[in-house]
C-alpha cells in the first residue's frame, strides 16, 4: 500500500473530514508558529539562524494567546505547530500548549534535542494536549549526525527523547534534513527509525536559507534516487514517509502508482488518497516570533506583521499569498507540467535560487511533454 508523502507536518488523514485543496483560498491547512529563535545548537543548515539568548521584542504570552485566538478563528482552522529555535527555551511553552489545544487546533512541536527535553518535560507536554513531537535526526550515526548539528551528544538525546515520547504515549515523528553529509545514508536512516514507534518520517530536502548554503543541496538527479529509495521504504516500512520541500515526490509517487494526469483527473482534482498539495503560501503559513507573516519559514517575503495585520486577512488576501495559490502564475517549465496543480515545483527553492517565487523548481529534472494550459507539445 502506497503512504502518504504529503509536504509538510502532519498527516492529512488527521485533519478535518472534507478538507481539500479548494480550502486552501480561505484557510491553510498548517499554520508554523516560531515561538522563539533560542537554541542551544549549531546546526549547519538552520533557517532561523537561531541565538542562544530570545529576542527582546519576541511576542509575550498574552501576545502569543492573541495570536492563537486569531488562528483558531479561520473559517477552517489548521494544525498549528510550535517551531523554533527551540519552542523549549520558552517558560511558558506548556501554557502555549493547552491554550492552543483549549481553542480546539491540534498542536505539534518541534523542539531541539538537547537536555531541556527531560523525560518530565516530555510528560507535561503530553498532559497539556499536544498531538505529536518531532525532533531531527540527521545521520544514521553519532558521528554524522552531530557534526551537522553542530553540539556532541545530539544524537544520543534524540533516540532518549524518542524513547520518552513512547513512554509517555505521546506520537513521535522525526524530521530529516537531506543534503550532501547524509544523501548516502537515506537507507541507513530508514532502518534505524524501524523498532521507536515513530508514526512518521518527513524528510526535508534542503532549502538554501539562513545558514542553509546552496552548495549543500544534492543535484536535481539525485533527487530521483533519494525519491525511489523512499517511495520503496514507504511500501515497507510501519511509519508514514512525507516530504518537506519536494513537492514533486507527489510527481514521482504518481507515476509510480500509474495514475496519468488528464482532463478528468484535473477537473475533479484526483490524485492518490491524502494528497493535496501543499507548497509555500498554498495550505501552509509561518509566522515568526516577533509575529512576521510569511507563505512559509523557507520563503522570507514579508506580508504582514501580527498584531497590525490578521493572520487570517494575510492568508486569504495578500497578493503573494494569492499568487502563490495559483497554478497559472508559476512560471517555466514548471507552469507548462501536468503536475503542476499537485506538485508545481518548491516555491522557496525556486525564489532561494532565483530571487523570483514563481519561476520553476531548480532542482527537479522532469518535463512535461504536453501542456496543460493549451494541449501544445513544449
Amino acid at each position: 500500500m502506497i503512504q502518504r508523502a504529503d509536504a509538510e507536518l502532519p498527516s492529512v488523514s488527521e485533519r478535518r473530514s472534507g478538507y481539500s485543496a479548494a480550502d486552501f483560498n480561505i484557510s491553510p491547512l498548517i499554520a508554523f508558529y516560531e515561538v522563539t529563535r533560542a537554541c542551544n545548537l549549531l546546526c549547519k543548515h538552520c533557517r532561523a539562524e537561531a541565538q542562544p539568548h530570545r529576542h527582546p521584542l519576541e511576542l509575550d504570552t498574552g501576545m502569543s494567546r492573541r495570536l492563537l485566538d486569531t488562528l483558531a478563528g479561520f473559517p477552517k482552522p489548521p494544525m498549528l505547530v510550535l517551531t523554533g529555535g527551540d519552542p523549549i527555551k520558552r517558560p511558558d511553552v506548556f501554557d502555549l500548549v493547552e491554550h492552543a489545544v483549549g481553542l480546539g487546533l491540534k498542536t505539534a512541536m518541534t523542539p531541539s534535542a538537547t537536555k531541556l527535553v527531560t523525560t518530565e518535560a516530555v510528560v507535561r507536554l503530553k498532559t497539556a494536549g499536544l498531538h505529536r513531537l518531532a525532533v531531527s535526526l540527521d545521520g544514521a550515526s553519532a558521528e554524522r549526525h552531530d557534526s551537522f548539528r553542530g553540539v556532541p551528544g545530539s544524537f544520543q538525546r534524540t533516540l532518549e527523547i524518542m524513547r520518552d515520547a513512547r513512554a509517555a504515549h505521546l506520537p513521535m515523528q522525526i524530521n530529516t534534513t537531506i543534503s550532501r553529509h547524509n544523501f548516502d545514508q537515506i537507507d541507513e536512516m530508514a532502518h534505524l527509525l524501524v523498532g521507536h514507534g515513530i508514526v512518521m518520517w518527513s524528510v526535508f530536502f534542503l532549502v538554501p536559507t539562513g545558514r542553509g548554503l546552496a552548495e549543500q543541496r544534492i543535484a536535481p538527479w539525485e533527487y530521483e534516487i533519494a525519491f525511489e529509495k523512499l517511495y520503496e521504504h514507504s511500501l515497507i516500512q510501519p511509519y508514514q514517509i512525507k516530504t518537506t520541500e519536494a513537492p514533486h515526490f507527489r510527481r514521482f509517487m504518481l507515476e509510480r502508482s500509474g495514475w496519468k494526469p488528464g482532463r478528468e483527473n484535473e477537473k475533479s482534482g484526483q490524485t492518490l488518497p491524502g494528497m493535496v498539495g501543499t507548497n509555500d503560501g498554498r495550505g501552509v503559513m509561518f509566522i515568526s516570533h516577533i509575529g512576521e507573516i510569511y507563505p512559509s519559514g523557507f520563503m522570507p517575503i514579508l506580508c504582514g506583521t501580527f498584531p497590525k495585520d490578521s493572520p487570517v486577512d494575510v492568508y486569504q488576501n495578500s497578493p503573494l499569498f494569492k499568487s502563490l495559490r495559483d497554478p497559472n502564475q508559476i512560471k517555466g517549465k514548471c507552469g507548462f507540467c501536468r503536475y503542476r496543480e499537485i506538485c508545481g515545483g518548491s516555491r522557496a527553492r525556486a525564489y532561494a535560487l532565483t530571487g523570483d517565487p514563481l519561476e520553476s523548481e531548480p532542482d527537479c529534472v522532469h518535463v512535461s511533454l504536453r501542456s496543460t494550459r493549451s494541449g501544445a507539445l513544449c
